[in-house]
């Protein structure tokens, strides 16, 4: 089982991919009504997803409207910088 602080920090990492691809899109943010709760869902990381799952599950049973998001996490970039001079 994945521990709390984990699935909070990967649910931090997977909101901040969200919103960098919502700053290109913006249009994506009218998809969401403003009373939703917006809950993501990464298809790459199975055992988030089952707990991410359970989040919606729970809000759906108390009367809340939920969002899902679902996407694969980009991999990160992690350039070599090498500065050439002749």
């Amino acid at each position: 089982m994945i521990a709390k602080d984990e699935i909070v920090k990967k649910n931090l990492d997977l909101l901040n991919e969200f919103m960098k691809y919502a700053f290109d899109h913006p249009d994506v943010i009218d998809n969401i009504p403003s009373e939703a709760e917006l809950v993501i869902l990464p298809t790459d990381d199975p055992e988030l997803y089952n707990e991410n799952k359970k989040t919606v599950d729970s809000l759906l049973k108390k009367g809340k409207k939920v969002v899902i998001v679902e996407f694969e996490k980009p991999k990160t970039i992690l350039p070599k910088i090498e500065l050439l001079s002749a």
